[in-house]
């Protein structure tokens, strides 16, 4: 295969999107300038992000020559994606997210394994928390339906290798095709969305991915796992006072409610064990990242499960609720301007 180095014309553009917060942007986008040798372009989908964060990503921008596209409200991961998608006229994109950092060589090794598998989909050996690169995330899985003995059709979704130590599993590890690939960072062939579309905005928060690479596998494109490229996504709690907002819209319960229905009724699954289980932990990442902390320093650290319970309470009955019914009138009143003024 060519050397991707010695091309002049960018084959790829990766498109950086809001995760959750925006305290990680800059690592995460020195990252990505520091460890790519190959030409590729670079849209990033500024969803609302804090003056600060702004000034940086517009400094950057004159500096290295990028996109930027920016909102001036919050965007769901999707809806971000679907605005750096529609500038993309290169081979390959690149959907990342602005927690992850990037390792030597990442970018060839994605480009590489497409190429030498013609693979449509190429996920990362994708790493999770810090330190850096070492604690396997997702390396590869399973994302696929399947149909019981009553007729009923249910999901199946694994990953593999979440939580062991790189340096374990590593030797073993190999190039494989494989069913899912996360968003986090992940290669795809632009060409796919001609046959599938742009992704579902109505996927608002969790398992967009897997709705995708399923829609990738019954177009008969191939997703693969490619562990040489090792990427790591840093994620919450929120870092700064300016990542609250966005951080609780994102993991809001209507949000993740509506995700999981919408799984749920594109794919004319039931409602069995795997939706229950995921509406019963409805909110645990705010629970777990926000409110438990707060009761610990409320109580200068002797932690208080009741205290716990009742912020917990007030959240998802006021505070919640509040931060996704404005933004859905946001939205709402958005629609109805760019419908007014095409």
């Amino acid at each position: 295969m060519e050397n991707l180095s010695t091309k002049t014309e960018p084959q790829v553009t990766i498109i950086a999107v809001p995760r959750e917060r925006f305290s990680c942007a800059r690592e995460s986008l020195d990252s990505i300038y520091e460890h790519t040798k190959i030409p590729f372009k670079l849209v990033y989908i500024d969803g609302n992000s804090p003056k600060h964060i702004r000034a940086y990503l517009q400094e950057k921008a004159e500096a290295k020559g990028f996109k930027i596209l920016r909102t001036d409200y919050y965007l769901s991961p999707n809806q971000a994606r679907n605005i750096g998608l529609a500038e993309v006229h290169t081979k390959y994109l690149v959907f990342i997210d602005n927690d992850v950092v990037v390792t030597p060589g990442w970018l060839t090794q994605l480009i590489e394994c497409a190429e030498e598998t013609d693979a449509t989909v190429v996920g990362p050996l994708m790493c999770q928390e810090r330190p850096l690169h070492e604690i396997v995330h997702c390396a590869g899985g399973d994302s696929h339906i399947w149909v019981d003995k009553t007729g009923r059709r249910r999901f199946r979704e694994k990953m593999c290798l979440q939580g062991q130590k790189v340096s374990k599993v590593r030797d073993r590890l190999q190039r494989q095709e494989t069913e899912l690939a996360e968003f986090h960072c992940v290669l795809v062939r632009r060409s796919i969305f001609d046959e599938i579309g742009f992704l579902d905005e109505a996927m608002l928060n969790t398992k967009e991915h897997l709705d995708f690479c399923m829609l990738v596998r019954q177009a008969r494109g191939k997703v693969y796992f490619e562990p040489n490229c090792i990427v790591t996504y840093v994620p919450g709690p929120p870092l700064e006072w300016s990542d609250l907002h966005y951080y609780m819209l994102r993991w809001s319960d209507a949000w993740q409610l509506a995700s999981l229905h919408r799984l749920r009724d594109k794919w004319n699954l039931a409602e069995d064990e795997y939706f229950k289980s995921k509406y019963k932990k409805v909110g645990w990442r705010r629970y777990g990242t926000i409110i438990v902390p707060l009761a610990l320093r409320l109580t200068w650290g002797m932690g208080s499960d009741l205290l716990a319970r009742i912020i917990g309470k007030i959240d998802h009955v006021f505070i919640n609720r509040f931060l996704t019914s404005r933004h859905a009138h946001q939205q709402r009143k958005l629609h109805q301007s760019m419908s007014t003024n095409p």
